[in-house]
């Protein structure tokens, strides 16, 4: 009702801070990003921090080390006790996901509810304990190996090593609690919120080098235009894609329950043009970041003249690779999140139907042909999006890493926590209007 302070209206940024729990929550996500951001200063022992800058000063391998900086907020590039990032988690769950399709048994806990999300988030956790291991190793391995220089380790020997996996190992794993907490006791996911925090820390650095190229005469001002006006015009294909739909009508018949009857009526179930959302690219990416960190890791030169070759920050094998990914995890990851054969179950026993299809099989057939053809879509779009951008990039040598992945994942987890945020403002609205009504049905008696 107007006037009453518990009731607030559900889109206002204004009424966030009239809610104390959701404060509490936002305060949580943003002290749990702080930690993951002073964790990203702080180096591996053992390692001299001068040499490491300097290297990476010196090395012309930008699109390489990039894309790696990318994910990592530039704690690889600083070699902190964050370099491995997230990367090891986001592929634990890439590898369980691609079991879980082949295993009955784990397709069959991802059905028990939340003990069955319990175990499979613990096998998970294993699994990123695992790569992190073993990508620890080759990282000790390779800086010995003078991978970023001759002088990068202090004391080479089993006692470098073993602290620099230990190190790496439990960097990982705090950063895969911290998202833990944050999904728990924040606001958003907290796995693509730290992705998120390491895009956006990028950007003033990204801003001041560009100014600097400016200032320098090294860009044309026209050129800064075209290039921030192309970007607000990828940022409006994200939002209106992001958002678009597709609403199959379900018709519901009369039905009687108990002493109850209650009316039919049409209803839509919707589906997204994009199901998967940022997860494609995501999971793209970091198998696309495997192989710079193996030839970069390994040392060899042969290794290292390939993976550049045909893999290297925005060559046709990059892009080609990157395309079927994403369309590959566009598909996969819908197929795991929506089953047509349980909805038109479920459509079924509530008495509805999809007019002009049969219930049962066929609509299930219905569900899934509508799926794929709206998949299809969405995962053509995310491959233009994180593709063309890179591609025109590369073409006119634009001087930062900030391209459509990066604005795609930035896009979408801000959309993502943005509805969050409001689902909390709707559920505190809906509280408060029902604890009104009880207070003033009390009254009237």
């Amino acid at each position: 009702q107007r006037g009453d302070p518990r009731v607030v209206t559900p889109g206002s940024v204004g009424n966030i801070a009239r809610i104390p729990e959701l404060n509490r929550r936002i305060l949580f996500t943003f002290g749990m990003l702080a930690v993951y951001r002073i964790g990203c200063a702080v180096p591996t022992p053992g390692i001299d921090p001068v040499e490491i800058r300097r290297y990476f000063e010196q090395s012309s391998d930008g699109g390489m080390f990039g894309l790696l900086n990318l994910f990592t907020g530039g704690a690889f590039e600083q070699l902190s006790i964050f370099s491995l990032g997230i990367m090891p988690y986001v592929s634990a769950s890439i590898i369980l996901q691609l079991v879980t399709v082949v295993i009955p048994k784990l397709e069959e806990l991802k059905k028990e509810g939340d003990e069955g999300r319990r175990v499979i988030t613990r096998w998970t956790r294993y699994g990123t304990v695992i790569l992190a291991v073993v990508q620890g190793m080759l990282m000790a391995t390779a800086l010995e190996g003078g991978a970023l220089g001759a002088n990068t380790v202090l004391e080479p020997g089993w006692a470098f090593r073993f602290s620099t996996i230990l190190t790496l190992t439990a960097g990982t794993s705090f950063i895969m609690w911290l998202g833990e907490q944050i999904n728990e006791r924040g606001i958003g996911n907290g796995i693509s919120l730290v992705i998120f925090a390491g895009i956006v820390t990028s950007i003033p650095s990204a801003l001041a080098r560009v100014w600097d190229m400016v200032r320098t005469d090294q860009l044309a001002p026209i050129s800064v235009i075209l290039l921030f006006g192309f970007m607000v015009a990828v940022v409006g294909v994200i939002v209106y894609f992001e958002r678009a739909q597709r609403r199959i009508p379900i018709q519901y018949a009369r039905r009687v329950v108990g002493r109850r009857q209650l009316a039919g009526g049409m209803t839509y179930f919707p589906l997204r043009l994009n199901t998967s959302g940022v997860i494609p690219p995501i999971f793209a990416s970091s198998l696309l970041v495997l192989p710079i960190q193996i030839a970069q890791w390994t040392g060899m030169e042969s290794i290292g003249d390939f993976v550049n070759d045909y893999f290297g920050f925005s060559t046709w094998g990059h892009n080609l690779t990157y395309v079927a990914l994403i369309i590959f995890f566009a598909y996969f990851y819908t197929g795991v999140m929506l089953n047509p054969d349980d909805v038109a179950e479920n459509v079924k026993k509530n008495g509805g139907y999809i007019p002009g299809i049969r219930p049962g099989k066929r609509t299930a057939e219905y569900i899934q042909r509508v799926m794929n053809r709206i998949t299809a879509v969405g995962a053509l779009y995310l491959a233009a999006i994180c593709v063309l951008p890179n591609m025109l990039q590369s073409q006119f040598a634009v001087p930062f890493i900030f391209g459509g992945t990066a604005l795609l994942i930035v896009v979408g987890v801000a959309m993502d926590t943005v509805g969050q945020v409001e689902a909390h403002l709707v559920a505190h609205n809906y509280d408060s209007f029902v604890q009104g009504a009880r207070l003033r049905g009390r009254g009237g008696r």
